[in-house]
């Protein structure tokens, strides 16, 4: 019997990815298929008490987990998308991405029915540097507190008294059955999606067509894939990640893809916006334009300062 390996980490999302994968792969399997889960902390993990930001952003959630495909201890590795970053170790691919959830933000409150209810002064618990600039635009007068953790971890921490409301991706709710939780999902149109947000990746050595073939297979979304695809070519283009505020949102118009993104100070003091539009064979290419005109706007100085700021602390 064929045996594969699929890296994770150990948070019940993560594992609820894994083990998505694991039964996806089964079933696309021509023959008999067993599929073990190797799990794994990743410094993200370890790190709870710390900004993303200041301990060098969403690749502190792979580092690990792509080690365990270079040398061998998995085959395979599951990852959130936005949790990725632009650029992949050198030897692995993203084999396949899944069809995407829903992609939008979701506002979580045990006192306040909406967002446009949260008092003058609110706390608002969010571990994003996007989110918290969209929600300052919004509102200058919120309080915007880090919360990190793991999704329960933190949906304790609102019910521990700590926040007047927090904001997590509506599909890791809805996932581990937190459904109900949510007390309104925010349009894209009040706060656009990190990069990926709603998708799985899954990853793969270059040299491995064998696995390769079957994760495709099993779980690619053409569609999907090609609006990550100009979401990614985005962000890569722009070098960024959790240390800078920035969006990247493809959607269909029809058959035409469109590109929506922004990067932002954190405090919401400047914030730079541009859209494009191409077709889904051209995402990549769409991805790259939309980055260069925030370029041209004045992005680099942008993301440069806040890096170095990030790095120095």
């Amino acid at each position: 019997m064929k045996t594969l390996t699929i890296a994770t980490r150990g948070s019940r999302l993560a594992l609820w990815q894994a083990e998505h994968t694991k039964k996806c792969l089964i079933d696309a399997a021509d023959g008999p298929l067993e599929v073990n889960l190797l799990v794994l902390k990743t410094k993200g993990d370890i790190i709870l008490d710390v900004p993303l930001a200041k301990i060098g952003g969403k690749g502190l959630f792979v580092k690990e987990i792509e080690e365990a495909l270079l040398d061998g201890r998995a085959d395979i590795a599951v990852h959130s998308m936005k949790d990725v970053p632009g650029q992949l170790e050198e030897g692995l691919h993203m084999a396949a991405v899944s069809e995407r959830a829903d992609p939008r933000d979701a506002f979580v409150s045990n006192n306040y029915a909406s967002f446009d209810e949260l008092p003058q002064g609110a706390v608002v618990g969010t571990s994003s540097l996007r989110r918290g600039c969209q929600l300052l635009a919004l509102r200058p007068d919120l309080k915007i507190k880090s919360l990190r953790g793991n999704v329960p971890t933190r949906v304790g921490k609102l019910d521990a008294g700590g926040f007047d409301a927090i904001i997590l991706a509506a599909a890791g709710l809805e996932r581990l059955g937190f459904a109900d939780r949510i007390t309104e999902k925010l349009s894209i149109e009040r706060s656009l999606p990190a990069v990926g947000q709603g998708a799985l990746g899954i990853e793969t050595r270059i040299n491995d067509n064998a696995t390769t073939e079957l994760v495709f297979k099993a779980m690619n979304h053409e569609a999907d894939a090609s609006r990550i695809a100009a979401e990614r070519a985005f962000l890569l283009t722009l070098e960024g990640g959790c240390q800078a505020p920035m969006a990247g949102y493809a959607r269909y118009e029809g058959e035409e893809l469109v590109l929506d993104a922004f990067v932002g100070k954190p405090d919401a003091s400047l914030i730079l916006r541009a859209s494009g539009r191409g077709s889904q064979a051209t995402a990549e290419a769409l991805g790259r334009a939309v980055a260069e005109d925030l370029l041209k706007q004045g992005a680099g100085p942008i993301l440069e300062a806040l890096i170095e700021a990030a790095n120095s602390n």
